[in-house]
């Protein structure tokens, strides 16, 4: 569970989100029975990049839940859930909290996932995991929604994200 420790704690990151409007980096990412995820297999769906720095925190697990929630309701849309964690434990924890409408694909063997999309967090007491943001790409590969949230206890925008949906 995050501490007080992290309370108040502003978030730097390497670099910045990709600009919306922009073409989305692909991305490889590792999935719990530890095959890639590659951008390419999501192609012509909506994707939604719900990113933090680790299930093991309290605001990270329910971002996850909530997103698992409205991606059920979302037509032609894939969320994943994206962390440094090892796939061995994102995949227990979907399983022990019921999460079946996502695919939750970890970082770790993937440093240039944090570079292109500028989340890596560079200091603080999380300094080398993911930032807290929501990155949303169109059927087409744009970017059409992003956020960094800007303190890490912080829980995303879920009705702006959801908005650029529709």
């Amino acid at each position: 569970m995050e501490t007080t420790a992290f309370k108040g704690s502003p978030v730097h990151t390497c670099g910045h989100l990709p600009h919306t409007g922009s073409l989305a980096p692909r991305f490889t990412l590792t999935r719990g029975d530890l095959t890639e995820l590659r951008s390419e297999e999501l192609k012509g769906r909506r994707i939604v990049l719900n990113i933090f720095p680790s299930l093991d925190t309290a605001v990270c697990a329910t971002s996850v839940r909530k997103f698992n929630q409205l991606a059920a309701s979302l037509d032609n849309t894939t969320v994943v859930a994206v962390s440094k964690d090892l796939p061995f434990a994102q995949s227990r924890f979907c399983t022990t909290e019921g999460i079946e409408n996502l695919i939750a694909a970890s970082a770790f063997r993937s440093p240039e996932f944090a570079r292109e999309y500028g989340v890596e967090m560079v200091d603080g007491p999380l300094a080398g995991l993911l930032a807290r943001a929501v990155v949303i790409i169109d059927e087409t590969g744009r970017i059409v929604y992003t956020e960094l949230v800007p303190e890490i206890t912080r829980e995303p925008d879920y009705e702006a994200a959801i908005k650029a949906l529709k």
